[in-house]
């Protein structure tokens, strides 16, 4: 009876080894020599892109589908195991990449035919012989081809997501050796699920822009310019204007003019808000200039259209784009100097403040309301804008479109651009988007200062930020100390109103702060505030409202101590910081129960988790 068991034992061990090496060892052997290959295409992939050449693009990426398709059909000879999790996962990673390379396919296919029109280099190309208006005009009248297959592109993307959504990160280990597992695993599901859920919300956008750029019918649009070196509560001091209208890509300015012109315009004006009148000085007059006052660029969009209706120069606009500095400097370094109405602009830096030579042209064309008529003063901002876009689409595509494309989409994550539009469709894709300077809403922990500057010449072009936040948890219930430290390393500049031609940039800053935090927060202490602090709730946040003034060659910080509601707790601590729009980079900080969760530079909206 013994010598029966051993001799089965013995069968069973060879069997569960046979079964074992054919089974799984040679299968994952064999998938790992075809993950290899695919990992190898990939990377020839990445430099294909940066090459922008169509053709080139449709060979390699057939190549690699094929290779993908090699290492799929040895990835399910271990399918039958998908009864234990990890094998579940890989299954679902492996099918992800077949939705997403099927979306790839999808996207060349539609754009292969307009190829040369968003940048790529295709053969003999018709498009850069067009005149640049017809350039223009070609492409808007051929998106609508272009995203012919959006939907089932936007359909791959989806399912992709939903495998990739079935990953349990939480089921792998910290650590194999010194080697991070889960955190990697982690972030590369977020980072897909988040390109996921971009592009899903995009795409009522995407089939839109046709419509946008008026190949359907003429839009009339309305650009705002915000200085955001006099930070206002939505990037900037509203400084210029200008109309225009697109038909078939066709543009036309209707005006462009300095905004204390529209100022002129409007005799009836509202009630002055509070605001202005406890914060701003010497101001007791509601100009539409100082009407951005709200946080959410929606509201400020009201507050700024109860006095646009009373303006003789009005217009019936499609939507506004709302654009600071920083767009200005951006396109000029991608296309150089740039003349308009005579000035040469440029993006190198000036002796005389420091910054952008373009800044201190436009501070000294448009930056402040004088008493005297400055010479090209009316327009020049919509005539140098209006230049810079004739430049972009005067060159070759593929020189300088892909640049363009990927710094303006930068610009609006950093809400440099600020978009809104009378159609909601639109609108909604847009706040989705996060393009649409909306407070947003989120259920963990959350920040948003919002800093406004009243009557500080243009001293944010000097003043520095940085933020510290500590969450400390108390017996379950979360305290929170968050500092700003604002510093302006620079001397005042002479700024005195009778020397009028003396250009003011430099001042004491008057600051008006609101914090906003989650509803229900309880404020503990206040300091650093020159005037009685304020705390009241406000678009599903509760807010901490001060002020106070930072002297040149000088520093002033607040401390805002306050208890979180209980709903939010340590344990799955999370925090979604909102950027306030025209801010370059502030030093963030954020330590949870004395340990950094975040030491580094903030640039736009940032979600962060313990």
């Amino acid at each position: 009876m013994k010598k029966i068991s051993i001799a089965f034992l013995l069968v069973f061990l060879v069997v569960i080894t046979v079964f074992g090496y054919f089974m799984v060892f040679a299968p994952v052997m064999k998938i790992k020599a075809k993950g290899q290959v695919v990992a190898s295409a990939a990377k020839e992939m990445k430099s294909v892109f940066s090459k922008n050449d169509i053709d080139l693009l449709n060979s390699k990426t057939k190549d690699f589908s094929q290779k993908y398709a090699d290492f799929e059909k040895e990835a399910k000879s271990i399918y039958w195991a998908t009864f234990i999790p990890y094998v579940a996962d890989f299954k679902n990673g492996v099918e992800a990449g077949r939705y997403t390379i099927r979306a790839g396919e999808d996207a060349i296919t539609a754009i292969t035919p307009y190829a040369d029109l968003i940048g790529f280099k295709k053969g003999q190309s018709s498009f850069i012989e067009k005149s640049t208006e017809g350039r223009l005009q070609t492409a808007i009248l051929t998106l609508d081809k272009v995203l012919g297959k959006i939907d089932s592109i936007s359909e791959n993307v989806r399912q992709a997501g939903d495998k990739i959504d079935q990953i349990d990160p939480k089921r792998y280990p910290e650590k194999i050796g010194k080697t991070a597992v889960r955190s990697q695993i982690t972030n590369l599901k977020e980072q897909f699920t988040g390109m996921a859920s971009l592009f899903v919300d995009a795409k009522p956008l995407l089939k839109n822009i046709p419509s946008i750029f008026g190949a359907k019918k003429e839009k009339t649009y309305l650009l705002l310019f915000q200085n955001d070196k006099e930070r206002r509560a939505t990037g900037g001091f509203l400084t210029a204007f200008a109309v225009f209208k697109i038909k078939d890509g066709k543009i036309t300015i209707e005006r462009s003019d300095d905004i204390y012109a529209l100022d002129a315009t409007i005799n009836d004006r509202p009630a002055v808000p509070k605001e202005i009148l406890t914060y701003h000085k010497g101001v007791s007059t509601f100009w539409i200039r100082d009407s951005n006052l709200s946080p959410d660029l929606v509201k400020s969009i009201e507050l700024f259209n109860s006095l646009y209706k009373k303006s003789g120069a009005r217009v019936n606009y499609d939507g506004i784009i709302f654009l600071d500095s920083k767009i200005l400097v951006d396109m000029l370094t991608i296309f150089g100097d740039t003349q308009a109405n005579g000035i040469n602009f440029s993006s190198s830096i000036d002796k005389n403040c420091n910054c952008p030579q373009v800044l201190w042209k436009l501070f000294n064309i448009v930056g402040e309301e004088v008493g005297y008529q400055k010479e090209n003063r009316k327009g020049i901002l919509g005539s140098l804008m209006y230049e810079l876009f004739y430049k972009a689409i005067g060159f070759s595509p593929s020189k300088y479109w892909g640049t363009l494309v990927q710094t303006m989409y930068k610009n609006l994550e950093e809400k440099h651009i600020l978009l809104y539009f009378n159609d909601q469709q639109i609108q909604q894709s847009i706040e989705k988007l996060n393009f649409g300077g909306r407070i947003g809403q989120y259920k963990g922990d959350y920040l948003h200062i919002n800093n406004v500057n009243f009557a500080g010449a243009k001293s944010n072009l000097f003043v520095t930020e940085s933020i510290v936040s500590k969450a400390t948890d108390n017996g379950g219930v979360i305290q929170k100390e968050l500092t700003v430290e604002y510093k302006n390393p620079e001397p005042a500049s002479n700024c005195n109103r009778h020397q009028e031609r003396i250009l003011c940039l430099n001042a004491i800053l008057r600051n008006w702060v609101r914090v906003y935090v989650p509803v229900g927060s309880k404020l503990v202490e206040f300091k650093g505030s020159t005037k009685t602090v304020k705390t009241y709730d406000e678009f599903g946040k509760t807010v901490f409202e001060g002020f106070l003034e930072v002297p040149t060659e000088g520093m002033a910080k607040i401390i805002i101590t306050y208890t979180l509601p209980s709903t939010i707790q340590s344990k799955d601590y999370s925090l979604y910081i909102q950027k306030q729009p025209g801010v370059i980079s502030q030093k963030l900080r954020i330590d949870l129960n004395g340990k950094s969760i975040f030491n580094g530079e903030q640039t736009k909206d940032l979600e962060i988790k313990k």
